[in-house]
């Protein structure tokens, strides 16, 4: 089986690496990327998306955001220009549900099948192969394409149809947001208090509070290190994705409007490119006050 990848950034990269060592042949593009490594891997450079979808059977794109999925897929010289009858589209990228529902319909047209299956776990877990995949979309397509998506995610769920993966996303987008900003609060208030962060952390982190976004986040906190594995730029989009969606459905969301406010605050602070675990910076200006070891 023929794979096509679109999009060879910050998590799209290893995610075609762990691909290519699985053994798929791999026809690769970014506009905005260069992909000298994973050519020198084995993967064929594609010229365009529409060179790209020539070439596959299944395509997969991983994108910032939804403007970017639909000129690749259907812009000028784009998937829909290349594609044969029934290639599957994989979208990958976290992007709003609305806007996968509009690209899929214009994918049926052409004889295409699309799902979208945004992925959670950031860029350590992308290198690992260990990401959360939530896909939304026609079953027997998913069927089809789980074992390309195993090589990349340990956990593959199947979670409804088309857009039910990017609504998916958006609740656990909002879920680690929230949790980030918890963590945050709690520690800066420790630290204040002068209790030690890191004997705090060891004594929580086996009970209910413990989480995986505690365990992820506490010790790059504790160590001043916030070199993105995902952007707060990146969260940023996705809050935003969120807020549309509820807006449209009159689901008030009245956390999330408030840490979109404090990721808003960061932005401004120069920290948009930043891991969202500098949430703690917003507590700790305000404590005037950093939580370390």
């Amino acid at each position: 089986m023929n794979i096509g990848f679109i999009g060879l950034g910050i998590m799209g990269r290893p995610m075609a690496k762990n691909l290519l060592k699985a053994g798929y042949a791999l026809t690769i593009f970014d506009k905005f990327a260069k992909f000298d490594d994973l050519v020198s891997l084995g993967a064929r450079a594609g010229i365009s998306n529409k060179d790209v979808a020539a070439q596959s059977d299944v395509i997969i794109t991983m994108l910032p955001n939804s403007p970017h999925v639909k000129e690749a897929v259907l812009g000028q010289d784009g998937v829909l220009d290349g594609a044969k009858v029934g290639t599957i589209l994989v979208d990958m990228s976290s992007i709003a549900p609305g806007a996968s529902q509009e690209i899929c319909a214009a994918v049926k047209e052409k004889g295409l099948v699309m799902l979208d299956a945004p992925v959670s776990g950031g860029e350590p877990k992308a290198i690992e192969g260990t990401l959360a995949v939530m896909v939304g979309g026609d079953t027997n397509a998913f069927e089809t394409v789980r074992p390309i998506l195993e090589k990349m995610g340990s956990s593959v769920v199947h979670v409804g149809e088309i857009g039910a993966g990017n609504v998916t996303k958006l609740a656990n987008q909002i879920i680690v947001a929230l949790n980030i900003a918890a963590v945050s609060e709690a520690f800066v208030l420790a630290t204040k208090a002068g209790v030690n962060p890191e004997s705090v952390f060891n004594a929580i982190k086996g009970g209910l509070a413990g989480s995986t976004v505690m365990n992820a986040k506490v010790p790059m906190i504790l160590d001043g290190n916030f070199k993105p594995g995902f952007r707060i730029d990146l969260h940023i989009k996705d809050l935003q994705n969120a807020l549309d969606t509820a807006h449209a459905l009159n689901v008030p969301v009245p956390l999330t409007a408030n840490i979109m406010e404090t990721m808003q605050a960061l932005k401004n602070d120069d920290l948009g490119t930043s891991d969202h675990s500098a949430i703690v910076r917003y507590y700790e200006k305000l404590a005037r006050i950093e939580v370390r070891r």
